[in-house]
């Protein structure tokens, strides 16, 4: 779990899965209320950690690319199952009122 602890991990994972590469400004735009050097400190510690591969194409302008590993997209199908939890108690508050 200390993987995954802090404020954007989640939120970085969730716009990487399914395989998608996204490069660092793509990153920045779909989640415009991170700063740019909590996501580069996130993704770095998720690189570190074996959740995210950095992949760097050598080209000019050099391009560089975020995906998830084999064992970060393993992680899929638990944070989809949060996310369905997440929505049946949404559902259930909304059934009360």
């Amino acid at each position: 779990m200390r993987r995954l602890e802090g404020k954007w991990k989640l939120v970085i994972l969730f716009h990487l899965f399914g395989g998608k590469l996204l490069r660092f400004s793509e990153l920045e735009r779909a989640i415009p209320a991170i700063t740019q050097k909590m996501l580069i400190q996130q993704l770095r510690q998720m690189e570190a950690d074996g959740v995210v591969r950095r992949i760097v194409h050598h080209q000019v302008p050099p391009k560089v690319e975020y995906g998830l590993t084999d064992w970060g997209q393993a992680l899929c199908p638990a944070l989809d199952a949060i996310l369905k939890w997440a929505d049946l108690r949404e559902e259930m508050n909304n059934s009360e009122t």
